[in-house]
């Protein structure tokens, strides 16, 4: 089988993906999980999710780099993102860092090419990653927003903008009011989904759920504590994404055993391993369905 690339991703028609990935939006609660790779996607797909998100870190960390736009080329996420639409027929949101530019025309070039790869949906945050100024001055980061919705709209792509306020993430004094402040005018720079990743409290979810209707709120939930699902569903939250949460949970099964070998010489880690079998078996059937999907595809 061929590896998905940009260009074959640019080739196929993602007008139906794009618009359930719309509708998703519209009322309800939706979870949109984040693989890392082909094999997690096609897992994730067949537990019956409706949608799926990229995540930066999970990429960069398979990658051997830290989660940061500088430290990630622009070219490497495109592919990542090209090879991830196209190896499900599922929406795809793409986490893009800030853009992968500070100004708005760098900026608004880049989402031009994300859109290309086939998703249903890209993010773009405001932080600088400039620990002295973390966060973008509100009225540059709304012209990035603006930017990015420009774009959009020339590619004629029903691709929806989610516009990111990094401000509980970076440690701002006053993130809740700060974030607020920031997504609502993000929303009238023509955002169709805001997030603020960050909030745990009942509280603060419900100020930023209200501050912003109607538009959809993005909500990150990385563990059972706290808030549930169903929670967030009363308060009114549309999507909730878990980021790199699957990721570290693989990669905690990965350092826990790989620590038992090196430090201890034992092998207890891997006993509660999913056998090779289950595993070989899921992917020996998908490859087959994959094909099935593909060759339909081309006719």
């Amino acid at each position: 089988m061929v590896q998905p690339n940009v260009q074959a991703a640019t080739s196929k028609d993602f007008t139906a993906r794009r618009a359930a990935f719309r509708k998703l939006h519209q009322d309800g609660l939706f979870v949109i999980p984040n693989p890392w790779d082909v094999g997690t996607a096609r897992y994730l797909r067949s537990l019956g999710f409706k949608a799926l998100a990229t995540t930066s870190s999970g990429m960069a960390f398979a990658h051997g780099l830290p989660d940061a736009d500088w430290s990630i080329p622009r070219n490497l996420t495109l592919q990542h993102i090209a090879t991830v639409a196209a190896s499900v027929d599922l929406p795809i949101n793409a986490d893009f860092e800030s853009g992968y530019a500070h100004d708005p025309e760098g900026v608004a070039h880049n989402v031009s090419l994300c859109v290309n790869t086939g998703v249903a949906g890209l993010s773009i945050e405001d932080a600088t990653g400039n620990p002295h100024s973390p966060l973008y001055d509100l009225p540059l980061a709304v012209e990035r927003i603006k930017a990015a919705r420009a774009a959009i709209v020339a590619s004629r792509a029903d691709v929806m903008l989610t516009a990111r306020a990094e401000c509980y993430l970076v440690g701002h004094p006053n993130p809740l009011a700060e974030s607020i402040r920031r997504l609502q005018a993000y929303a009238e720079a023509g955002a169709d989904v805001l997030y603020a990743p960050g909030p745990t409290e009942r509280s603060d979810i419900e100020a930023i759920v209200a501050a912003v209707h109607p538009k959809p709120v993005n909500i990150l939930l990385t563990s059972s504590k706290g808030l549930q699902i169903s929670d967030l569903a009363a308060i009114g939250v549309r999507r909730v994404s878990v980021g790199s949460s699957l990721a570290r949970a693989a990669w905690t099964g990965f350092v826990h055993a790989a620590r038992k070998i090196a430090l201890e010489s034992s092998m207890a880690g891997l006993d509660d391993s999913i056998p090779y079998a289950e595993l070989n078996d899921f992917f020996r059937k998908d490859y087959a369905q994959r094909a099935i999907e593909e060759d339909a595809e081309t006719k």
